[in-house]
């Protein structure tokens, strides 16, 4: 799968993600850390990367503003419960193609994920 990872995910989680053998760039990679949401969000939209954040504001951009986007997955995740969310984490990839996650704002908590498809 094709990830943008926010500034402000865990570089464990980035690792991780990779070690399950995803395509993943973060705004780090593409000097892009001081960026504002809508930028980040706009940049995964045109590379056709699926956003991962831990920002809650990406909400509202999606949903209120309806700002265009590839999909978004909002993490739900602390330090001590990196191990919880990853789990959660690899076990929603391995059961969704990168379709299905397309225009989806997706929370992943620990022991669950939510899925809301955004036409």
């Amino acid at each position: 799968m094709r990830i943008f990872c926010d500034q402000d995910v865990y570089r464990l989680t980035v690792e991780f993600l990779r070690s399950l053998g995803h395509d993943v760039v973060t705004a780090a990679d593409v000097e892009m850390s001081q960026a504002v949401d809508r930028e980040i969000l706009q940049f995964a939209a045109t590379e056709g990367r699926i956003l991962i954040t831990r920002d809650k504001d990406f909400g509202s951009l999606v949903f209120s503003r309806r700002f265009s986007h590839n999909g978004v997955i909002l993490l739900r995740i602390t330090p001590l419960t990196l191990s919880d969310i990853h789990t959660e984490l690899a076990r929603f990839l391995s059961l969704q193609v990168e379709e299905d996650i397309q225009h989806s704002f997706v929370v992943i908590e620990k022991d669950r994920h939510r899925i809301r498809r955004i036409d």
